[in-house]
């Protein structure tokens, strides 16, 4: 057998929502107990259908959230009876409170619809009863009608309002609180990608030199040499140590009073350079530097400047590793509002005997 269609059913009310039907309903039902109600019916119509009516509206309180038109709907249908039975003050007060919610809760047509349906209303009921009766006291009708209808009506609407500019505020927040999230990850991810660079670049360079010389620590028997190389390498480590510890220096708290470590400038290149030569010196190359920048020249901005310095040396790491025994030209060129030119040209051929490992990758 197949599965019985489930039966469409309302939303449970809301509790506040029952809390107002309930205590809209025990005081109608008070006041009537009393006497504090109009006795004076229209078309001779039962006063107890006032009862009822109070009974219809407080139910369709409990539908001012999830079915707001058809509890208003409702509770028109139920202040028409209870005006015909002589009129319940309560009985008015809820309706009052029908038409706020319908604004507040339905969707936007209807909640703008409504509020000029009640100022039609208003504007009819103070002319037509006037133009029937010709009595001045007839005017009353439409301040009535307005507090009945468009007074709830306007003020749903500033409510309404409200909320939505302070819902829009919230998403507009929450959006831009989402892009500052990327912004500061994207920075995280770019700045991580900066310092591998500037650690390959900066520790590279060590790490080949001690390499090379250790091997030919190892093959060479003399020991004047095995002395030099050895001395190299202790220089090498050294550096390395002293680069190692300037990274970490980027990586220290903004609040740290230490001085801020240094960026590498195309000033430091002869200290690069004399480093090179020494570690090139086993391997039979001469490295030169051909420096045809004008002379005082105003300096390049930092991030260009450290760009041309890692670039040297990481040409001459490689010619150290890679290059044949040779000259090694390294020449900056400058020109008037012009690119900075950086070339290192170092010979290709075979590397072979003592002190030169095989070439590897780096």
């Amino acid at each position: 057998m197949g599965a019985m269609p489930s039966r469409p059913h309302l939303p449970r009310p809301h509790r506040h929502d029952v809390l107002i039907g309930l205590c809209g309903l025990l005081g109608g039902g008070l006041m009537w107990a009393v006497g504090v109600h109009n006795n004076q019916s229209f078309f001779h119509t039962p006063r107890w259908l006032g009862l009822i009516a109070l009974v219809v509206i407080s139910a369709a309180v409990l539908l001012r959230r999830s079915r707001p038109l058809i509890g208003l709907g409702v509770g028109t249908a139920a202040l028409g009876v209870d005006i015909l039975s002589g009129g319940l003050a309560v009985t008015f007060l809820i309706y009052t409170d029908l038409v706020y919610a319908a604004v507040m809760y339905s969707g936007p047509l209807a909640a703008r619809r409504i509020p000029q349906i009640c100022g039609l209303l208003t504007g009819l009921a103070t002319v037509v009863p006037l133009a029937i009766f010709g009595d001045p006291v007839a005017l009353l009708v439409g301040p009535f009608v307005a507090l009945l209808t468009l007074t709830p009506a306007w003020t749903g609407t500033v409510v309404r309002n409200h909320r939505e500019e302070a819902a829009a505020a919230r998403l507009e927040a929450e959006r831009v609180a989402l892009l500052a999230e990327l912004d500061r990850r994207e920075a995280v991810a770019s700045e991580r990608s900066r310092m591998a660079r500037e650690l390959h670049d900066m520790v590279a360079n060590h790490l080949s030199a001690i390499a090379i010389h250790s091997s030919a620590a190892l093959s060479l028997k003399d020991p004047s040499a095995t002395d030099e190389a050895l001395g190299v390498i202790r220089e090498n480590s050294v550096r390395g140590l002293a680069e190692m510890r300037r990274l970490i220096g980027l990586l220290r708290d903004p609040g740290d009073t230490a001085e801020p470590v240094a960026i590498s400038t195309l000033d430091a290149l002869d200290t690069l350079l004399d480093q090179a030569r020494a570690n090139a010196r086993p391997g039979g190359q001469d490295i030169v530097l051909c420096d045809e920048r004008p002379a005082g020249a105003d300096p390049l901005p930092a991030p260009v400047e450290l760009a041309a310095y890692r670039i040297v040396q990481e040409s001459l790491t490689n010619a150290l590793k890679h290059a044949a025994p040779g000259r090694v030209d390294v020449t900056l060129a400058h020109r008037a509002d012009g690119p900075l030119e950086v070339s290192v040209i170092s010979p290709y051929g075979d590397r072979s005997g003592p002190g030169h490992p095989a070439p590897a990758p780096g």
